[in-house]
Parts: structure tokens; C-alpha cells; sequence
């Protein structure tokens, strides 16, 4: 097996029996506020020309650093074998699909698939609604002659599910920022200080967690962090070590790593990581070693000589994003209202007046009264401040999850006078009525005291009457329950059942009540 980078969290895995193309991202996203560190602008022909046409390609979630839209519309072979995982949701097939690819596989969450005699994959899903109804995903990819494990962004709870397919001996991870709290925010710079050492240790000791549980040979560090090479951003770069940012570099946990007697490999975009029959490994990097260092040493440099070549193509971006319209507001109304209307346990969460401030048009998301009107200086418990253009731009998308395609840019600043509110962050990534059904569906179940009473329930699935609240975690099968072929699924957490029995193929203490429906039901 051999593992070449493709920067950030993208790999090339060649196996005895296949190519898999990983989260092939090489173009700006966030509008402009994330490039690839360091950048993979410059591979050689040869190399890209294998990664536009693998055998199959991998798209771990739907987050932009990720699926690259505009790169997989233009270069990627639309006749490779496109794997998903095995989402609640089929929104990522959606996308792909209309990207122009047709082969499709759709997995099952956690289980093998053989691709070929010696080639085998697993994808890991993690679900929850604080990271939208997409969520994300682990692979693990096995040939015979090695194991690697691809976990970039995914945050696992089952801590063992990765490495129990087998010894891992390449493990690629995340380890650095992919959020915008807290530097966002309204903090002094004492408090801010705070704030960003306490995030990056709880970054650290968890990707260090998945370290020690997963026990690989190697770890690659990936998936981050981003360069900034907006003017308006480059501050977010960890330069000299004291900058307010959560985006420490590859080599800060190639540290932490040798403090834990941990073999760390040190990859750029083009480097060549085989494995060998001995069973160590062999590193091959595009560029000379003191130019590998020299990224990391010299790093200001590097990003100022990086920004110059994109400056051009940034302002061209911004000049590109849609202009003040009369109606924005009016927009926002008919758009967010339904929502609203259709999620009364979140909006209750919310619990307060949310400003959002749309350059100088102040917007009052007044969620108690399920209301959007312009703001009047009614007290609220928190705001955003954002470009009216990049306010426009969005809303012109009709983008259904803000977090994505708003948020992740850090082009806002924010304030809240209580603690964090998962609902109001909720609320803006579920920007469309399946997305907020689902949400909506799964705050009730935390929320709700009479959730409970659903357990005596059952609703009609196709052709099948079950119970309503699933044996697993008591998720509203009317929402989230939907038929596979024999089975029933519940895709907020991927539970499976029998049709014909009820049992669950999770565990054996966890039975649906199911029968077939009758013209009487």
C-alpha cells in the first residue's frame, strides 16, 4: 500500500487492487478564506492526472474544505466509483450525482466491503445534528500488505470502532481548528488568551486520545490547518506562536506526538508514504528536505510569497459577490419564518432575540415570537455582524447550512451574553425543511418530557406499521425511520431492524415492534 498527500486532509491510497481518491480539495473555500496548507497547487502532472482518475473516490462530508464542487466538476473522471457513506440523509448522493457521477456505492455505516479479492473498506459514520443532518466519516482501507486508517475530521465516540477491523499501521488525523469560536467573539485579549490555549489543548489531548485507542505505527497529521491568505484574515495564521488563533501547524503535533513516543511522519502535499514488507516505512517528499523544513521555519515567508500568486484572484472574488438588494429582508422573512414555524422546540431552546446584522440592515430573529423583522434596539441575547455583500451572496445561494457556507469563512464577528446555545447554531445549519424536520425531530427528543409517550405509538413506514420511537435511543422513526430493502433504518444514529422479525441487527436487547400494515391502517 502506498499513501501520497494531497494536502489537508486529501490522500491518494494506492492498494494491490485500486486507487482511492480522498477529499481531493485544491480551490479556496469559505469565500475565499481557507487555502491549502501547505499549498498543492503545484503537483506535478503526473500525480494529478492519478488523482482525477482513481478507481474510486472518497468524500468524507459535505464541509467545502472536502467536497470541492468546482475541482470535482472540472477534473475528476465522472466514471469513477464514487463510495458515501452511509448518511442519514442522502444529501451527499444528491450532490455527487449532480456533479455528474453515476457510480455510485452507498455503504453501510461501520460494516467491510470487499471492492476486489484483497481490497476491503470500511466507512465509519458520525452523526449528530450539532454537525448537521450530513455528519461525518471515517475510512479504513485494507490490501493485505497494510491497514490505514483516514479519520480527518471525524470525532468518533466509539473509540475502539476504528482499530477493530484489524492492527492500523498508518493513521491520518486531525488535529488542528476547523471552527471559528473564538476568535470571533467579543473578548479582551486577556480573556481571548484564555480561550484559544484552552481550545488548543482540548484539540490536542483529543486527537491524542485517538492516538493511543487507534495504537497505529505512524500517525500522519492532517486535515489542517487552513492558510489565510486574505489581508483581512491572515492574523488567524499561527506564525510566531502568539497569535489569537486555534490553528496550530503540522509541527506542533509532530511534537506533541515525540513527547508521547509516538512516530509521527511529517507529509506535504505530493509526499509518498509506502509501506514496506519489513514493515516500516519509506517517506518520499516532492521537495528537498530543507525545503520541507523551510515551509515550517519560515513560514511568514512562505505565506507572503503564497499570497502574492492569490491576491489577484481574491479581489476578482470579491468583486464577484452579489450586490445590496432592496428585499433582503423580506427574503430572510419568507424564508426563515416557515422554519421557524415548523421547529417550536428549537426555537423555544433558542429562547431570545438573535441580531443579525447584514452590514448596516439589522435583522431581528426574534425566535420566542417565531418573527423576522427589522431589529429596533430591543434587548437580545446575541448577534452577528457580517458584510452585507457576503449576507447577500449566501442568501442569492439559498445555502441551507450556514455554518458551511457562512460561518467556517470567520468573515463575522459574534457575541453572546450567556453561555454557548447549540440550538441557535442549530437552527442556521438546518436551512431547508428536511434538514429542520430533523432537527426539529431530535430536539424534541432531548427536550421534550413527554417525548417518551411516542414509545406507545406506531406510525405507517411504506408498507409497514412500527413503533414510533426507536428501541435505540427513542428518535421519531416518522421522521427518521426509512425502509432498505429488508430492514428498517433509523438514520439518526444508523440502527437497523429486521422487517420481518424486529430484531436488531445492533443489539440483541433492542427489538422494534413492527408488523405489516392493512388497508385498515
Amino acid at each position: 500500500m502506498r499513501a501520497t498527500s494531497i494536502g489537508h486532509a486529501g490522500i491518494l491510497i494506492d492498494t494491490v487492487d485500486g486507487s482511492i481518491a480522498c477529499d481531493p480539495w485544491f480551490l479556496p473555500q469559505f469565500h475565499g478564506s481557507w487555502f491549502v496548507f501547505p499549498r498543492n497547487d503545484q503537483l506535478s502532472d503526473e500525480l494529478m492526472e492519478r488523482i482525477c482518475n482513481p478507481t474510486y473516490l472518497y468524500i468524507s462530508h459535505i464541509h467545502a474544505d472536502h467536497l470541492d464542487e468546482t475541482f470535482l466538476t472540472e477534473r475528476m473522471n465522472k466514471a469513477t466509483t464514487v463510495l458515501i457513506p452511509g448518511y442519514p440523509t442522502r444529501e451527499l448522493e444528491r450532490i455527487m450525482r449532480s456533479l455528474g457521477f453515476y457510480n455510485i456505492v452507498r455503504t453501510v455505516d461501520g460494516e467491510e466491503l470487499a471492492l476486489s479479492p484483497k481490497l476491503t473498506v470500511a466507512i465509519h459514520c458520525e452523526t449528530s445534528i450539532t454537525d448537521g443532518p450530513g455528519g461525518d466519516s471515517a475510512l479504513v482501507v485494507s490490501d493485505g500488505t497494510g491497514r490505514l486508517v483516514n479519520q480527518n475530521d471525524c470525532r468518533t465516540n466509539d473509540l475502539l470502532a476504528l482499530k477493530n477491523h484489524g492492527p492500523v499501521d498508518l493513521h491520518w488525523l486531525q488535529y488542528s481548528g476547523a471552527i471559528w469560536y473564538p476568535m470571533v467573539y467579543q473578548e479582551t485579549p486577556e480573556r481571548m488568551r484564555e480561550l484559544i490555549d484552552a481550545k488548543v489543548d482540548s484539540q490536542f489531548a483529543r486527537a491524542m486520545r485517538y492516538v493511543e485507542t487507534i495504537d497505529a505505527r505512524a500517525v500522519v497529521p492532517s486535515a489542517g490547518p487552513p492558510a489565510f491568505l486574505d489581508p483581512d484574515l491572515f492574523q488567524f495564521n499561527i506564525i510566531d506562536g502568539d497569535e489569537l488563533s486555534i490553528f496550530p501547524d503540522q509541527v506542533s503535533f509532530m511534537t506533541r506526538l515525540a513527547d508521547a513516543e509516538r512516530q509521527g511522519i511529517l507529509a506535504v502535499p505530493g509526499t509518498v508514504i509506502e509501506f514496506r514488507a519489513e514493515g516500516d516505512f519509506s517517506v518520499t517528499h516532492p521537495l528537498r528536505q530543507t525545503e520541507v523544513d523551510d515551509i515550517f521555519a519560515h513560514k511568514r515567508a512562505y505565506l507572503e510569497r503564497y499570497q502574492a500568486d492569490w491576491l489577484p484572484w481574491l479581489a476578482a472574488m470579491k468583486a464577484a459577490w452579489h450586490a445590496p438588494t432592496p428585499d433582503l429582508l423580506v427574503t430572510v422573512k419568507a424564508w426563515f419564518e416557515p422554519l421557524m414555524a415548523m421547529a417550536p422546540t428549537v426555537c423555544d431552546a433558542i429562547g431570545d432575540i438573535v441580531v443579525f446584522h447584514a452590514g448596516d440592515l439589522p435583522i431581528a430573529l426574534d425566535f420566542p415570537n417565531r418573527e423576522v423583522r427589522e431589529w429596533t434596539g430591543e434587548p437580545h441575547g446575541f448577534w452577528f455582524k457580517v458584510q452585507r455583500e457576503l449576507v447577500e451572496t449566501v442568501v442569492a445561494e439559498r445555502a441551507n447550512d450556514w455554518s458551511n457556507s457562512l460561518f467556517l469563512s470567520c468573515r463575522f464577528s459574534a457575541y453572546r451574553k450567556g453561555q454557548y446555545n447549540e440550538y441557535v447554531y442549530n437552527f442556521f445549519k438546518s436551512l431547508d425543511v428536511e434538514r429542520m424536520r430533523r432537527t426539529e425531530a431530535e430536539a424534541l427528543r432531548k427536550l421534550d418530557p413527554n417525548h417518551s409517550k411516542m414509545a406507545e405509538e406506531d406510525v405507517r413506514i411504506g408498507d409497514w406499521m412500527v413503533q414510533r420511537a426507536c428501541p435505540h435511543r427513542e428518535a421519531d422513526l416518522s421522521v427518521f425511520g426509512e425502509i432498505d430493502g429488508d430492514e428498517l433504518v433509523c438514520t439518526l444514529h444508523g440502527w437497523r431492524f429486521d422487517l420481518a422479525t424486529g430484531h436488531c441487527r445492533n443489539a440483541d436487547d433492542r427489538a422494534l415492534r413492527v408488523r405489516r400494515a392493512t388497508p385498515a391502517d
